[in-house]
């Protein structure tokens, strides 16, 4: 089969087609062929050496896929060759063909083409354990994204929604701004002209936000924790902003502030199939009844990978660019 394989540690060019050999499949995981895949920052912090896959992933990149399955493992009950699916992946995705647990797979929900599913697992995921199973967002709630226009952005916006929450994001351009505002965020704030702690202030009466989702790290800490209300809980999911910051820590402890941290990567298997187990029970039915959609800005050939990372780095996108073999 062809995959992208990462040449070497480097910049986009380093990405390139092969042919490699096929997965091959474990008693308790199913074979996919994939119809497409999505990229996701971590793609392109693995391409550059910085995030090396966890110990038995597969060496391509790729953390997320649709397509149908080819062929299950003995101990697999649920699937059968012929299902159309969509799954959260170690890695692996930029190719025709990935191996992955059973029970990190999902059914395609009804009305998502299912190309454009491969957009939904990893967003999913990420945003249903963190804001929800990790930070226990609520009804009546209000609820900040950094990054509204991104994958993770867009697809926060709309379950938080769903979930009776007041959303309020970051975005750098009045056009991500005003998409945003399309997928139905409350309060938007360019973090390039307005200080977005004083903002959040002003549009929640001086007591701050409930929930946030922060993606950028070190250079927004502070700002963060000045942002939250009383009993705030910030989950951060990326160092997009630097890894290492100092914080006033009296500020943590009057308004009794939580501070967390998750990625999916490197959880257990039998974590992810929680996960994705509570996805299916408590996302996919808000997808099913259309109001959380898949938001996918472009698609490019597998060939092209180097082109797809190229868009992301350069942060114009809006929502999930996939690949298609």
């Amino acid at each position: 089969m062809k995959a992208v394989v990462i040449t070497t540690a480097g910049g986009p060019d380093v990405l390139q087609l092969k042919q490699v050999d096929e997965p091959e499949i474990r008693d308790d995981e199913v074979l996919i062929k994939v119809e497409a895949t999505a990229l996701n920052r971590a793609d392109t912090l693995q391409r550059k050496g910085s995030y090396p896959p966890p110990k038995g992933a597969s060496p391509y990149p790729g953390l997320e896929c649709s397509g149908t399955v080819l062929a299950v493992g003995k101990d697999v009950s649920r699937w059968k060759v012929g299902d159309q699916v969509c799954a959260l992946l170690n890695g692996g995705g930029y190719a025709e063909k990935v191996a992955v647990p059973a029970g990190h797979v999902l059914p395609i929900p009804p009305g998502v083409s299912l190309k454009d599913a491969a957009g939904l697992p990893e967003v999913a995921c990420t945003v249903w354990s963190t804001v929800f199973m990790m930070s226990c967002l609520s009804a009546g709630e209000t609820f900040l994204v950094h990054g509204g226009s991104s994958g993770i952005g867009t697809f926060a916006i709309q379950i938080a929604k769903d979930k009776g929450a007041t959303v309020l994001v970051t975005a750098g351009s009045e056009e991500k701004l005003a998409f945003c505002k399309k997928l139905g965020a409350d309060v938007c704030i360019n973090y390039k002209t307005e200080d977005f702690v004083a903002r959040v202030k002003e549009e929640t009466g001086g007591k701050g936000v409930d929930v946030i989702l922060d993606c950028i790290g070190a250079s927004y800490l502070q700002r963060n924790l000045d942002s939250l209300n009383f009993d705030g809980r910030l989950c951060i999911i990326g160092f997009q902003g630097g890894a290492v910051t100092e914080i006033k820590l009296n500020t943590l402890l009057p308004k009794r502030l939580t501070v967390q941290g998750a990625a999916l990567r490197p959880r257990s298997p039998e974590n992810k199939a929680v996960v994705v187990s509570e996805v299916e029970n408590n996302v996919w039915p808000a997808v099913a009844a259309g109001k959380v959609k898949p938001i996918i800005y472009k698609s490019f050939p597998l060939s092209e990978a180097g082109e797809a990372h190229r868009l992301m780095e350069s942060s114009e996108h809006i929502g999930k660019i996939l690949l298609v073999p």
